[in-house]
């Protein structure tokens, strides 16, 4: 399975949307942190942000309405990742993505055990599992969280796991050799000066594994 490693934005305007899509241009997937401030103490993506079409995204929604921010954008975003401890009915919420034939994603925050998902895990194509607590970029990264990622691929194998929060080349060979095949990177790599070459530092510490 190749390890594909995708850039953050965490945009509170257009302006700052439109400098990193700049920035990030010839990159093919681009992960959204979406935060309502209530979930978590920031607010990103709370205006009607418009997205270029050269890019397929994927959107973390660290927020409590989740299902609405899904309903209005279903046409712009590939692959929606609402939190796991918002989702109040698993199954319920499960059967209606499938109905609207998207893939089913979870984010667990480092302390969420997955004993709540175990029921459904063969139901769900992506599970991020969040190394950082939640919020901000540059966030410390918790390796511990690390440790769910066996007791997932134990129970569905299929699974894809995305690995956020913290990623550097010193810890994402450890997310790597943990199982994980996607890795968010934000202020390692979209704040950074020329992100494509911190992209191609972050793909040489997977090489050297």
């Amino acid at each position: 399975m190749k390890q594909i490693i995708i850039p953050s934005l965490m945009c509170k305007n257009q302006k700052e949307l439109n400098d990193d899509l700049k920035r990030l241009k010839g990159i093919k997937l681009l992960h959204l942190d979406i935060i309502d401030g209530k979930f978590a103490h920031n607010n990103t993506f709370q205006f009607n942000f418009k997205l270029r079409k050269n890019h397929r995204y994927m959107a973390h929604l660290m927020m409590q309405e989740p299902l609405v921010f899904i309903q209005k954008n279903i046409q712009k975003i590939n692959l929606f990742i609402p939190q796991l401890e918002i989702i109040s009915d698993l199954e319920q919420y499960i059967i209606w993505m499938k109905s609207k034939n998207q893939k089913v994603a979870f984010a667990l925050k480092p302390e969420t055990s997955i004993n709540r998902l175990k029921l459904y895990l063969r139901q769900v194509d992506f599970l991020l599992v969040l190394t950082v607590h939640p919020g901000f970029y540059g966030g410390k990264f918790i390796p511990v969280s690390l440790k769910k990622i066996l007791q997932i691929k134990k129970i569905n194998p299929k699974i894809k796991i995305i690995v956020d929060g913290g990623m550097n080349p010193h810890t994402i060979p450890l997310a790597q050799k943990a199982g994980a095949e996607y890795f968010i990177s934000g202020s390692y790599t979209t704040k950074a000066e020329k992100p494509k070459e911190r992209m191609k530092l972050l793909e040489k510490a997977l090489r050297n594994i």
